[in-house]
């Protein structure tokens, strides 16, 4: 069973729990909210057209085992630069502090490749020794931009190895996310 657990506007307010944590992040309109939705086989996360939706840390309890966190985008959506600044201290604070995050998967637009926004988070990650697994969304979409910046753990120490191509609209790429997070 799934339950909403909130909300949270900062990483101090957000409960203390045992259990492990799993975390999405990417870009406003990577279609993170939607490939959650997938992952759980629920609608329990709010998608939207619109990029910047969601703007604050959700959270999702998982059959009292694990935690799914919906962190907010980054890098497109069309807010003032005080929220954008506020919202990537939030995620600094949360990717350094939360002890429960067990792996973060950056999702990454397949049609677009990585951004600069996206390499500096993965920079981060790496200076900081946060393990992070890239998730490619879209995979059913047409690639937009043929050349594409390559991804490879050599150059990203705490990148998990293995690349994940998913597709939330056809279902497609779902199952090693769940085996990585422990669900059915």
């Amino acid at each position: 069973m799934i339950k909403f657990v909130g909300s949270f506007e900062s990483v101090s307010s957000l409960p203390k729990t045992q259990f492990a944590e799993y975390a999405f992040v990417g870009r406003s309109n990577v279609g993170k909210s939607s490939l959650i939705n997938a992952v759980l086989g629920a609608s329990v996360a709010r998608t939207s057209n619109t990029p910047g939706r969601t703007q604050s840390l959700n959270l999702f309890n998982v059959d009292d085992k694990v935690m799914i966190v919906d962190l907010p985008g980054y890098g497109y959506a069309k807010v003032s630069r005080t929220d954008a600044l506020r919202w990537l201290e939030r995620l600094e604070d949360y990717l350094l502090n939360r002890r429960q995050l067990t792996r973060l998967f950056l999702l990454i637009d397949s049609r677009i490749g990585p951004r600069d926004s996206d390499l500096d988070l993965m920079d981060f990650c790496d200076a900081n020794g946060i393990v992070y697994q890239v998730v490619y969304t879209k995979k059913d979409k047409k690639i937009r931009e043929k050349n594409q910046t390559a991804l490879n753990h050599e150059n990203h120490p705490a990148m998990i190895e293995q690349v994940l191509e998913t597709s939330a609209e056809k279902k497609t790429g779902l199952e090693p996310i769940r085996a990585v997070i422990g669900i059915k």
